[in-house]
């Protein structure tokens, strides 16, 4: 069955100019982090360098766009960057790219090479489509608290992704829940890119055909499918 992405009037109101690529992939490989793997890390803080070319972070345009949306559902700057902001802001305090795992790597080089939050969930553990919506307040999120799995709920209004389950991710591109995950036993997964004007479509596609890429080279034999 063709994974299903949905994305509420609602949503869609609060950014007119949101466009979606999914990359959906299936015989994958999880590991570990690997020498490949952080080799493709550190390109990726080389181009984000190259990109901002001695700008501030706050100066890109795309940036800016997603956190001038994050304000319109109540989400302060200093505590809920998107998570491509998060991970270029660590590259340049120096603290480096985080090496998590295998795929979680390949998709955070993404997202920092093109400056593009991007999401990865395992389907075998999505329930039903995912849906972008605005929460109401009384869905469930699993994280981890102290070592301990809790539940939280979202604030009601707040942009969330979800399953039939509950949410998967928090303040629309902030905190990925660990109940979906990737995880080493991840063999099918979804990876969403997600952009906003001014970045051209073109460009949120072109880090969505590298990415698909990356994975048939760490995963060979790995079906992928990159579509809008």
């Amino acid at each position: 069955m063709t994974f299903r992405l949905t994305v509420s009037d609602e949503v869609r109101a609060l950014a007119p100019g949101i466009t979606h690529f999914a990359v959906e992939a299936h015989g994958l490989v999880n590991g570990p982090s690997s020498t490949g793997s952080s080799e493709i890390l550190d390109d990726a803080a080389r181009r984000l360098a190259a990109r901002l070319d001695g700008r501030a972070l706050r100066e890109d345009p795309h940036m800016a766009a997603w956190r001038k949306v994050h304000t319109t559902f109540g989400a302060k700057r200093s505590r809920t960057r998107n998570s491509a902001e998060a991970l270029a802001k660590r590259v340049l305090s120096g603290a480096g790219l985080p090496r998590i795992s295998l795929l979680v790597d390949l998709y955070n080089a993404i997202s920092v090479a093109h400056l593009i939050p991007v999401g990865g969930e395992d389907l075998g553990r999505v329930q039903g489509g995912i849906r972008l919506v605005r929460a109401t307040g009384e869905e469930p999120f699993v994280t981890v608290a102290d070592g301990a799995e809790v539940v939280e709920h979202p604030d009601a209004g707040e942009v969330v992704r979800c399953d039939d389950a509950g949410v998967t991710c928090r303040r629309w591109n902030w905190r990925q829940g660990s109940r979906t995950r990737l995880t080493e036993e991840t063999v099918s997964a979804i990876f969403l890119l997600e952009s906003l004007a001014p970045m051209p479509v073109a460009e949120a596609e072109a880090a969505a055909t590298e990415l698909g890429e990356l994975l048939e080279k760490f995963s060979p034999g790995a079906r992928i499918t990159v579509r809008s």
